[in-house]
């Protein structure tokens, strides 16, 4: 039989989208989980990492291709050390959207950290071109754009070879713990990827260095 108005290709792109986002859904649930006692065991990271290669190889998400990436060049040496401990006990409560113990409540979700650069770049205005994406702490993306501009700056009109910045605004929202990350850090992801010296920091990290 054929599938003259490709509605069987139709379904089974919708059935693949829906399952990649319960995937996820399902990956932060988990994450959550396991950061809830404050430790992350070698045993606990090996099973998330069996976990998303069960269950997410096939998905080209930036951020869930790093935390994969992250965790297994921690198990390189079957073993997982204190600071790795640690480290990817951060890692995954950004990842899942869960505070640290003690920290102040927030009416907001926190942007994963996992696209970032580490260690986080120099900054630098004069004569670079900047991008910003999400929702921005210090004001509207206008007020930011122009604090660029001031400090000799560029403002690209989306993320490609000829940006050197990509901002992520500080407050997040739900998008942050499902599939969808937005495709300029899709994009940028890529190019960082495949050797583009595109910087992708965190809204704070900009603060400090333009405003001191």
């Amino acid at each position: 039989m054929s599938d003259l108005h490709n509605e069987f290709e139709k379904s089974r792109h919708f059935n693949t989208a829906r399952m990649d986002r319960r995937n996820v859904n399902m990956l932060a649930g988990l994450a959550a989980g396991v950061t809830a006692d404050g430790v992350i065991t070698l045993e606990e990271a090996q099973f998330l990492r069996q976990w998303i290669e069960s269950q997410m190889s096939h998905l080209d998400d930036p951020v869930v291709n790093i935390l994969y990436q992250r965790v297994s060049s921690m198990l390189q040496d079957g073993v997982l050390d204190e600071d790795e401990s640690t480290e990817l006990l951060e890692t995954l409560r950004g990842f899942a959207g869960v505070s640290s113990p003690g920290s102040a409540p927030s009416i907001h979700t926190a942007p994963t950290p996992l696209p970032l650069c580490q260690p986080a770049p120099h900054v630098e205005c004069d004569g670079n071109v900047f991008v910003f994406t999400g929702t921005m702490a210090f004001g509207p993306r206008k007020e930011c754009e122009r604090l660029v501009r001031e400090r000799g700056g560029a403002i690209g009109p989306g993320v490609s070879k000829k940006v050197d910045y990509l901002v992520i605004g500080s407050i997040g929202n739900e998008q942050w713990l499902h599939s969808s990350y937005g495709t300029k850090i899709l994009r940028a992801v890529e190019l960082r990827d495949n050797g583009t010296p595109i910087a992708i920091i965190a809204e704070d990290h900009w603060q400090r260095i333009l405003l001191g």
